[in-house]
């Protein structure tokens, strides 16, 4: 396959497709990422808060795909954005992943209790130790990726938030554009929810695909980078043929389809509950 691909200011080449490995058994995770790898996915992300890290690193392993040919993405929990944390944390997903260093490694969910400024010298930190080559952040509004591009000393690549046809973020995604920051889709099927809209449904029947297919192939044409999740290595491979196209008319029917819906973003959350051990 054949997969566009971002360059981020380190020069790396981020792929427009990647494998979403969120709430993965191990044994669905190694599944899903040989599945990922044999079809040509060169990009796979988790989370220090997925618990899969190692299960990844044993199928990377396992895989005998050179580490310089997969871009690697994981993510510190909230609660662990202080300094010391920040370190700590991306030295145990290294260890875990078995690899040397993350192509990106990003803040996942904002924390407000802890200072941004702080975390973000951590990241630097990592970013001049080569241990990671690109920083970023998740679930961050206008604003807080705002802040975030001001008390920076190194740049936001990536802003990984909740996208998908339900729930488009218009306001979100065009600041992102303007700051170049990459927009990656987190929960691109709304988590298989869109699979009911009468439009994907009607698309997928009239280019004989499945839904989750017609929605990767149409954020692709959005310049975002989805990341979908399947816990089938069939739907694994399946999200990864690049050889079709929407046409403009389907893909503007897809555009209107904005309910402005999420299916896990929350705004209001109780930024002191375990709630930070429960990430999307």
């Amino acid at each position: 396959m054949t997969v566009p691909t971002k360059t981020l200011p380190s020069g790396a080449e981020l792929p427009a497709l990647g494998l979403g490995t969120y709430d993965l058994t191990d044994g669905e995770t190694v599944d899903s990422v040989r599945a990922a790898l044999d079809a040509g996915y060169g990009h796979i992300d988790t989370a220090e808060g997925y618990k899969n890290e190692e299960a990844i690193g044993d199928a990377l392993a396992a895989s005998g795909v050179d580490r310089d040919d997969v871009f690697l993405t994981s993510k510190v929990l909230a609660k662990n954005l202080n300094y010391e944390s920040v370190i700590a944390s991306c030295e145990a997903s290294l260890d875990k992943l078995g690899t040397d260093y993350l192509d990106l490694y990003l803040i996942h969910w904002p924390n407000p209790a802890i200072s941004l400024r702080e975390t973000l010298r951590a990241m630097a930190e990592l970013r001049d130790r080569g241990l990671v080559r690109d920083i970023g952040v998740s679930n961050f509004s206008a604003y807080q990726l705002s802040c975030a591009h001001h008390v920076s000393d190194v740049p936001i690549a990536v802003n990984q938030i909740e996208f998908h046809p339900w729930f488009q973020r218009p306001d979100l995604v065009e600041y992102c554009r303007e700051t170049d920051t990459v927009v990656e889709a987190a929960a691109p099927l709304a988590r298989t929810d869109v699979f009911g809209d009468e439009v994907v449904a009607e698309l997928a029947e009239k280019y004989d695909k499945h839904p989750a297919q017609v929605v990767v192939r149409w954020a692709i044409d959005r310049g975002v980078v989805p990341l979908p999740r399947s816990s089938t290595p069939e739907h694994v491979r399946a999200n990864a043929e690049m050889d079709w196209e929407l046409d403009d008319a389907d893909r503007r029917r897809l555009d209107e389809r904005d309910r402005d819906e999420p299916v896990y973003d929350t705004p209001a959350r109780d930024w002191t509950s375990d709630v930070y051990g429960i990430e999307q």
